[in-house]
């Protein structure tokens, strides 16, 4: 069977871990109904740690083969993700441009931008149950976006870029609720599917969900949620496993 036009190798990475993600995690152990951040959200930045993370990743793919690393780099605009991007090219020294794409961006949260469940529920009760009936992937907080939306998104950057990068290997690097709608738009889940691994797994910081291509010119999934580039005992140049949600849930 002939190849179809794409990349032959697919990266998704989620970026690093951000000011926003320990936010999130202070608001959580606090009972605080939002986050103490005095930016939006596409300028929230690295943590510390996140840019370890992102260097550390940087030299995982220059210590790859030479016919395995990357040949383009594609990035979410947002702040979090383009640093992360940036860093990693800079740490593996790869003579790589970063390019950059809405499509790839964090799930617009609308109204509940900034808030926790426990925020959510209390200031939106009817949304929350609203949420509740309609479930995870179909329901739309006001003003943002659905994860099915999502996939419209997913499913335009793959037609297009697989054009655009035939035979190359591609490295996207975005958040976490894109990451797991890649992965029902390229492996066909159902809704239960795609809600039955996102309970079973949180995407890390930096974690590399890896897809080759495939006979006909599908991808095949070849490593989901990896952090073996992470490891802040063993390694100087590592960095600490986190995995902090960016999704507020009323649930």
């Amino acid at each position: 069977m002939a190849r179809a036009p794409g990349p032959t190798a697919l990266w998704v990475v989620r970026h690093g871990e951000s000011v926003g993600n320990l936010a999130d995690a202070h608001a959580h152990e606090t009972g605080s109904g939002r986050l103490e951040l005095d930016v939006r959200d596409p300028d929230v930045p690295l943590s510390d740690t996140g840019e370890r993370q992102a260097d550390a990743l940087g030299a995982w793919l220059a210590g790859l083969p030479a016919d395995e690393r990357p040949t383009t780099v594609l990035s979410s605009p947002f702040s979090r993700a383009a640093e992360t991007a940036r860093r990693a090219v800079a740490a593996s020294g790869l003579d790589l441009t970063v390019r950059y794409d809405e499509r790839l961006r964090e799930r617009d949260f609308g109204v509940f931008d900034g808030m926790t469940g426990q925020g959510i529920r209390e200031e939106h009760p009817d949304e929350a149950g609203r949420r509740e009936l309609l479930g995870k992937f179909y329901y739309r907080p006001p003003g943002g976006e659905s994860w099915a939306d999502v996939a419209l998104r997913v499913r335009s950057l793959l037609a297009t870029e697989a054009l655009r990068h035939d035979g190359e290997r591609l490295l996207c690097v975005s958040h976490q609720a894109v990451i797991m709608v890649f992965r029902y738009v390229l492996e066909e889940l159902s809704e239960q599917q795609l809600l039955d691994i996102d309970r079973a797994e949180q995407v890390a910081n930096t974690s590399v969900t890896r897809y080759e291509s495939a006979d006909g010119g599908l991808f095949r999934l070849a490593g989901f949620n990896g952090v073996d580039h992470l490891d802040d005992a063993d390694r100087g140049d590592g960095a600490p496993v986190t995995e902090e949600t960016d999704v507020p849930s009323p649930a």
